[in-house]
């Protein structure tokens, strides 16, 4: 080995190295499917040669007894004449003698065997040259064939696990869709595990009689055919699963639910049923959602320990027997995700993917596509509450009993549509963006091995576009609309409900250690200040107080130290709430749903006033944080100098803002500031520990509630005339839906009714035409 390394190999390493071991895996695996192939190929070809030569035999031995057997009075008879004139089997086999009788026995059976031509059946696959086989195979559920190249592909699956299990247990563990059938396999072998109808029955009682034999012949002419479902079919099928379990009846569910999933669609595709009645159509889906998970629980139980794992028998012949049913049934599901827009019949399929979950933990290309199907559900905001609730339930079980490599992909699927939802922001789409921020933010407590990585790279490409939008700004004129939007915004708010939500100090303390995510607090603090002060105009003062809110609930959950005030008073400073505002009479703004102030706002007396309300209700809600601090008086004095000294100046005749409401709030503010450091300083008196003792200062009026505090009880008060108005707007929205709704029903009803008048206007002219 050389001492020295190059440095082409050096930039190989780094470049291409990853990039080559890829391609090499990709090809190792390309090469392994064309090798199975070929060996399936191969094995085809032996199978059909043997089928030719025991068919020649059999036509050879045939030939001999018609020729050694003048008397045989079926040897110039065609198979269809024969089957006319009927035919008896021998219950019992019959010894060899000169009798005449038996002897015409054992002709009859060998005549029933023979065939005019051979090679007419020489393509047909189900055929293999005698009845009494074709009776074994169609009526044997045990011993059935559903499929040679299934057959074919199981076999070369066998022998790679017996030649390579190395290779066969990376398959299974990376692809394990690899070692499947498609989903649209016929299913047909699911019936051997069924122990209600599928019992195997000897052969002689499969060829007791001759409805039997002509029952056996006419199943598969039926395969192409389409049967139309009914009631009484539901009716029968809902008795087998709920008493039996029948496998076979859940089968034969999965195949109808397939056509009601893809009903309507002109795709090309055959299927065996077909559905015409609206009835039948919702009856089929009640039953398929609700009794196939919990017949296959029955037979194939998946077990949970203690810690949340689920462990499913994937060994056993009956779950690589079923396997193709739950992947064709889970595709319908998802399939009919994507279709539903029906709120019960949508919670209802959502509810019934949760029970099969562990089943599909093997199949993550299934899982990849059923994720990103159920987060636009969960992030769809035209969906209702409900709905939205049962899509994050099917989330957050999966995330639980998910691997790591799963629960990462979940959490990143998630994330991208909590974006991608949130883009509009109105007042009737917050709540559901709240519901999704506050539910999404639970995920990310799962798995502390993952949870960091996660947050840590996505608050990185937040702080990597603020720095982008800082160097090309003087650039790029709109280069701060990549950070100044809703969807920048509600992520910042996202990762501060994650950190309060789980670097909460109580939850800690239960835990007995620190979360993962205590580390997040800093970037995601560093991050949200640098994008408050971007641009730091009028226009965008709503941006920065959903910004400060943001913090303000990192610093209450975490109990953080953020310096909050002086980013309030550069508000305060600004031109806009120091000149005199211009009179108008449009409706005030509504922060809540607002980044962006519409610039007919700017410089009016309605903006300038709820500006001044959000500016003393944040000052408040900052220091309400610190109400109980023994440091308080020290804390508050610089921002009550700065209040003062603002009111002195806007509160002169000449050259003030002239606007009483905002500066007499700014006063009451500053009272209770200087209210609360007195009730501080009376308190701190008492106390006889020096400041480094750092558990006498947190356990500092410990035992008192912060709402009887000056400042606390101000703010209890505040809160509640809020929480009023906010109830009364939400009311009056309420009530405006429900009338515009209603004036759209009448519009329609009034439509409809002029229709008719017009209708009947016709038929009175018609009839005044014909007299």
């Amino acid at each position: 080995m050389p001492s020295h390394i190059k440095k082409s190999t050096k930039k190989f390493e780094k470049n291409h190295l990853k990039d080559t071991i890829e391609r090499r895996k990709t090809g190792a695996k390309i090469k392994q499917k064309q090798q199975v192939k070929v060996k399936k190929q191969a094995r085809n070809a032996k199978d059909k040669a043997d089928r030719e030569e025991i068919r020649a035999e059999d036509v050879g031995s045939r030939k001999s007894v018609s020729e050694g057997k003048s008397t045989n009075p079926f040897g110039n008879m065609s198979v269809d004449e024969f089957f006319q004139g009927g035919f008896e089997i021998p219950e019992e086999p019959k010894k060899k003698a000169g009798k005449a009788g038996k002897t015409k026995h054992v002709q009859k059976n060998i005549g029933k065997r023979k065939r005019v031509d051979p090679e007419e059946d020489e393509n047909d696959a189900s055929s293999i040259g005698s009845v009494e086989d074709n009776a074994v195979l169609n009526g044997s559920e045990a011993g059935s064939v559903v499929d040679d190249d299934f057959d074919t592909h199981k076999g070369d699956l066998d022998a790679l696990a017996e030649k390579d299990p190395e290779f066969y247990k990376y398959l299974k563990e990376n692809d394990a869709e690899l070692l499947d059938f498609e989903e649209t396999a016929d299913l047909a072998e699911v019936d051997e595990l069924s122990g209600s109808d599928a019992e195997e029955t000897p052969r002689k009682k499969q060829k007791k009689g001759k409805k039997d034999t002509v029952a056996v012949q006419d199943e598969p002419n039926q395969e192409g055919m389409e049967t139309e479902v009914s009631m009484a079919m539901l009716k029968k099928w809902r008795i087998a699963l709920v008493e039996q379990h029948s496998l076979r009846a859940m089968r034969q569910v999965v195949l109808a639910f397939r056509a009601a999933a893809h009903v309507n669609e002109g795709d090309g595709k055959e299927y065996k049923y077909t559905i015409s009645n609206s009835d039948v159509y919702h009856e089929l889906l009640v039953l398929t959602l609700t009794h196939v998970p919990e017949v296959l629980s029955h037979h194939l139980p998946a077990k949970e320990s203690t810690s949340g794992k689920i462990r499913v028998a994937t060994e056993s012949k009956k779950y690589r027997t079923l396997t193709p049913l739950l992947k064709s049934h889970t595709a319908s599901v998802h399939h009919l995700l994507t279709t539903l827009s029906d709120a019960p019949t949508l919670k209802l399929t959502l509810s019934s993917i949760i029970p099969l979950l562990p089943y599909l933990l093997s199949f993550r290309k299934i899982l990849r596509n059923l994720v990103k199907t159920v987060v636009g559900v969960w992030s769809d905001s035209a969906n209702t509450e409900a709905t939205r609730i049962n899509a994050f339930l099917t989330i957050r079980r999966l995330t639980i009993i998910g691997d790591t490599g799963l629960r990462e992909a979940v959490l990143k699927t998630v994330y991208q549509g909590l974006v991608k939802g949130s883009r509009n922001t109105t007042m009737h789409t917050v709540q559901g963006i709240n519901l999704m921020k506050n539910s999404a933010a639970e995920l990310w407590g799962i798995d502390p091995s993952i949870d960091y990585t996660t947050g840590f790279t996505f608050i990185r490409q937040l702080a990597i576009h603020l720095r982008g939008c800082i160097t090309n700004n003087s650039k790029t004129q709109d280069s701060y609309k990549k950070v100044y939007n809703w969807q920048y915004v509600h992520s910042l708010d996202f990762w501060s409900r994650v950190l309060s939500t789980h670097c909460d100090a109580l939850k800690e303390a239960k835990n007995g250690k620190e979360s993962s995510l205590r580390p997040l607090i800093y970037p995601i603090v560093q991050v949200t200040l640098g994008a408050m002060r971007l641009i730091p105009t009028a226009q965008y003062f709503p941006l920065r107080f959903h910004l400060i809110r943001a913090l303000l609930r990192i610093s209450l959950a975490t109990g953080t130290f953020i310096p909050l005030a002086s980013a309030l008073l550069e508000v305060l400073r600004s031109a806009e709430m120091k000149k005199p505002p211009k009179a108008s009479t449009l409706k005030s703004l509504d922060f809540s749903t607002s980044v962006r102030s519409p610039k007919t706002y700017l410089r009016t007396r309605v903006y300038q006033d709820g500006v001044g309300e959000q500016v003393a209700e944040l000052i408040a809600e900052f220091f309400v944080l610190w109400t109980k601090s023994v440091a308080f008086p020290e804390l508050a004095v610089p921002v009550t100098v700065m209040l003062r000294r603002w009111v002195k100046e806007v509160s002169n005749k000449s050259t003030g803002n002239k606007n009483g409401k905002v500066n007499s709030a700014i006063v009451l503010l500053v009272q209770k500031l200087e209210a609360n450091g007195k009730w501080i300083e009376a308190r701190r008196a008492k106390i006889d520990f020096a400041p480094n003792d750092r558990a006498g200062v947190e356990g500092f009026l410990k035992d008192v509630d912060w709402e009887k505090s000056p400042l606390g009880a101000y703010v209890v008060g505040q809160r509640k005339t809020r929480e009023e108005r906010a109830r009364l707007v939400e009311d009056g929205r309420r009530d405006e839906e429900r009338k515009r709704k209603q004036d759209k029903d009448q519009g329609n009803e009034d439509m409809a009714n002029g229709v008719d008048e017009l209708g009947s206007e016709d038929e009175d002219l018609d009839d005044a035409e014909d007299e």
